[in-house]
């Protein structure tokens, strides 16, 4: 398969998701009356409160609460093992309204699709019909929350990676509404990231571009979004995927990569590469990572299921310049 054509199969995600000048759906996100903005980060979660997921959401709720929080992101994989079958399965409600059930989590969730969501309707994620069951519901292929302090920038990476189509397994991937655009790299550069100039740019997708967790770097992302990431000064790419948290920075820019994909299913004991160059930090359990950002300062913080923080990491910006540990 020529180069072209892989460009055109799995770099489609501006199109379905953006207007005819080729610009990124954009939310405003207002920030606090002192100018800071903080958020809580969850990956890879809907199972019905199963597998610790009500636990989690428990623990996200007070530090939700001690937070005062604006916000929640969600990195993928949002309902288990397929997705939702349509806008009515009650799957909606019974991993997401009824589990996230804390005064302080009833804010915006911004959200992506993971492969598994892809499993399933994955158009039916994507309805303004289940914002009507739950208001906090916003979840789009792609598209660009302007929270004032940072811009966040939300990917659709599962049309990135090659296996999905040319060795989909037992699994049936609904793509409808995943056309071509040729020109997606170039249009992501120019629309979502070079035009930009809020304090912080954060980029959002469900896979990982580095990881030491069971699926590892995937090969897409870091191939065709890595360069944009670094060539456009982006302090942090958060993801999921691998069921676990964890922090690496990239040794050849200021770049931190924060997983956190641990919302309910964990994987214990499947790692690889922990003497891996910039590995900050690893958990194989279950949890969540809040963000805190000013204009000087960006605190991260990992947090198990019982709450307790197990990684905290800040980085230092002066004016016009960018991060700095």
């Amino acid at each position: 398969m020529g180069c072209d054509r892989w460009v055109m199969l799995v770099i489609p995600i501006i199109y379905a998701l953006s207007n005819v000048s080729g610009e990124l759906k954009r939310f405003e996100q207002p920030s606090k009356g002192d100018g800071s903005l903080s958020f809580l980060v969850i990956g890879d979660w809907g199972r019905r409160g199963a597998f610790n997921q009500s636990q989690v959401a428990f623990q996200m709720g007070k530090m939700g609460e001690k937070l005062d929080i604006d916000f929640v992101v969600s990195t993928g994989d949002n309902f288990y093992d397929n997705g939702l079958r349509s806008v009515h399965d009650p799957a909606f409600e019974e991993s997401f309204t009824n589990i996230y059930t804390a005064n302080s989590l009833q804010k915006q969730l911004y959200s992506v699709l993971g492969n598994h969501d892809y499993r399933g309707d994955a158009e039916a994620q994507l309805s303004p019909l289940l914002t009507k069951i739950d208001t906090r519901w916003l979840c789009l292929r792609s598209f660009i929350v302007n929270a004032e302090l940072a811009e966040i920038i939300f990917v659709d990476t599962t049309p990135f990676v090659k296996s999905y189509f040319q060795d989909p397994e037992d699994h049936i991937y609904d793509w409808r509404g995943i056309n071509p655009c040729k020109h997606y790299i170039a249009n992501l550069l120019k629309c979502a990231l070079r035009e930009s100039n809020a304090k912080w740019k954060i980029v959002v997708g469900h896979h990982a571009i580095k990881s030491v967790g069971h699926h590892g770097d995937t090969k897409e992302p870091a191939t065709h979004l890595l360069p944009i990431l670094k060539a456009n000064n982006v302090d942090f790419y958060m993801n999921g995927h691998d069921h676990c948290l964890e922090h690496i920075s990239d040794t050849e820019s200021p770049i931190q990569f924060l997983t956190s994909g641990a919302g309910s299913k964990a994987w214990r004991g499947d790692v690889k590469q922990l003497n891996r160059e910039g590995l900050k930090f690893f958990y194989d359990g279950q949890g969540f990572m809040s963000v805190q950002l000013t204009q000087s300062n960006a605190e991260i913080a990992f947090y198990d299921v019982d709450g307790k923080i197990l990684h905290r990491w800040n980085a230092f910006k002066q004016f016009g310049d960018h991060s700095s540990i």
